[in-house]
């Protein structure tokens, strides 16, 4: 796989870049958002007190929503509008707060959990390694108690 998209850690952990993941993340929402607003506007446009009466209307509404901003100013009047824009809503929120919280990830430099994964495998690997130099240990004590006896 590309490098800009991942890589593999030393433990074979394949780590996506964050970057990678908040610019799939925005395409997933405007491409979302996009392909959502005809339907919209499709329902929209059937009802006589419809204020989305475009694409670009529809647009706006979903992105509004999707932000969870709705400033108000278009909103739809159908159930079919107002089902479109709440599922662009609960899917927005997801999209937009992990944007949110990969550019605070590299803005406010939280801890890498990625880093802290590693160490606490390479400590894994450690104490495994030690817990098997242990029950050799005892398992020549055992033999040799059993030879004693």
């Amino acid at each position: 796989m590309k490098r800009w998209i991942s890589h593999v850690d030393q433990y074979g952990v394949r780590n996506y870049h964050l970057g990678f993941l908040c610019v799939l993340a925005v395409l997933l929402l405007y491409g979302a958002i996009a392909l959502s607003a005809p339907l919209l506007l499709w329902f929209e446009v059937k009802h006589d007190s419809a204020n989305i009466q475009n694409y670009a209307d529809a647009f706006w509404t979903l992105q509004m929503s999707a932000s969870t901003i709705g400033f108000g100013d278009y909103y739809p009047v159908s159930q079919g509008g107002r089902l479109i824009v709440a599922a662009m809503f609960y899917w927005g929120v997801g999209l937009v707060g992990f944007i949110g919280a990969v550019l605070a990830d590299k803005v406010l430099g939280f801890a890498d959990t990625s880093v802290l994964n590693r160490e606490l495998r390479q400590q894994n690997t450690e104490l495994m390694a030690h817990n098997r130099q242990l029950e050799e240990k005892l398992d020549r004590v055992l033999e040799m108690l059993a030879r004693d006896s």
